[in-house]
Parts: C-alpha cells; structure tokens; sequence
C-alpha cells in the first residue's frame, strides 16, 4: 500500500514555478530518497507535503486518503517533517521540546511510551532533558529534532538534509537511525545532501532538476549509475 502518492504537483512562489508536475509514491516501509542540486526544489516538496508551503495544482494522498490541507491536520493523519536545520525551540528545555512534538497526542496513554522510545534510540537525550535545546551541539539537536517527530507516532516521516552541518561520525549516526526507523516499521521519505549514502540505503531514489522528476529507479542502481555519480555524487 502507498503511504504518500504525489501525483502532478506544483508550486510557485510568485511568479517562480518551484515545483512542475512532480508525481512519485513512497509505499509503507519504504525509504525513498529525492537527491538533486541546490535550488532543484527538494525542500519545497517537503514543506508542501507537510502543508506549510500551498501547493498550486496537485493531488496528495497518505495511507490511501486525501491529505488535509492544514498542518496539524496532516500530522494527525500520521505525517510528520524533520525540517532541514532543525528548527527546534531553542528556548526550551529538550523536555519541553519533545512534548511539544505530542501536542496532538495531550493525554495518550501512548505518549510516555513514545518517549521512552526516544530515548532508547538517543540516550544522550535523557541526559539532557532538563537542558536548554539552544545549548545542545549540532548533532544532539538533530538527535531531538528527529525525536520530537516521532512523539506524534508518525507512520510516514520526512527527512529534510537530516545529516546537514554534521561530523562524519554523526552522519553515520543518523544514516543507522534512519534504516533502524524503517526497520521499526516507520516509512521515511529522505532529502539528502550526502546523496551516495542517502542513495545506498533507499529502497527507491527519484532525482530532481529545476522543480521536475527526470530520473527514477532502485536507490543502489541509481548510486551506480555514471550519469548521476558525475553530476550528483562526485564521481
């Protein structure tokens, strides 16, 4: 079954066409990784899935029904984005951070399970939980931004350059953490600048070129293929 079937979306912003007639699918427990240049629209694609950048044409469906188009709504329907650059709540504690994250969850027996969860899969978060989330290094903030999704219990999660800005070891870090997720049963639709290794642990990669999908197919086939190592992977 389709998690996410995008079927000919656009978007501009003002008079730019950002996105032009995008369609792909993510089935459930899946990785699916999107990989293409600067600019190319990857970001706008994730921001729109999640309802907060409008779409101007378009059909989105999660788990077989159409997506609401407010964002609580969406996540509520068991969508939720790891926005690029984190975007915590800088002057809150991790706590307060992750709680946040339930909103939508105020009273679910399920919530506290979620965070025991969250903090199987990054400990060093119980070690923080009363600190400031503005305080924590780099990866430590990606540790929670990935958290604080996972405390709506998400069934579809968007990864938006989740490694962007970290050391070597830590991108290896939240690479496992991704293909543990999906293990766990959590589909993940990926945006990565590390595109090799985003491409190698993908079910499925689309590439994307000025708002448009010109490449798709198996995600090792796609990391070996010399057109897209040349222009996308350095190689």
């Amino acid at each position: 079954m389709n998690a996410l079937r995008v079927e000919d979306l656009h978007v501009h912003y003002g008079t730019i066409h950002a996105v032009r007639g995008v369609s792909f699918h993510v089935d459930e427990g899946e990785i699916v990784s999107i990989v293409g240049s600067n600019g190319a629209g990857k970001s706008t694609i994730m921001w729109t899935l999640a309802g907060v950048t409008p779409s101007s044409k378009g059909t989105v469906e999660l788990f077989g029904k159409p997506r609401p188009s407010k964002p609580h709504e969406i996540v509520a329907q068991g969508l939720a984005l790891v926005p690029e650059r984190r975007r915590l709540f800088s002057s809150l504690t991790v706590e307060e951070n992750l709680v946040m994250g339930a909103y939508r969850r105020k009273g679910d027996r399920g919530e506290k399970e979620s965070l025991e969860k969250c903090f199987h899969l990054f400990p060093i978060l119980r070690e923080r939980i009363k600190q400031r989330s503005g305080t924590l290094s780099g990866g430590e903030q990606q540790m929670l931004a990935i958290s604080r999704a996972l405390m709506s219990d998400p069934g579809i999660l968007l990864m938006d350059e989740p490694t962007l800005g970290l050391a070597p070891l830590l991108v290896e870090t939240v690479i496992e953490t991704i293909v543990r997720l999906r293990d766990e049963g959590i589909t993940v639709l990926l945006v990565e600048q590390n595109a090799a290794r985003a491409l190698e642990i993908s079910d499925r990669g689309y590439v994307i070129e000025a708002g448009s999908i010109v490449k798709s197919g198996p995600g090792p086939e796609l990391s070996d293929d010399p057109d897209i190592r040349r222009v996308y992977l350095g190689g």
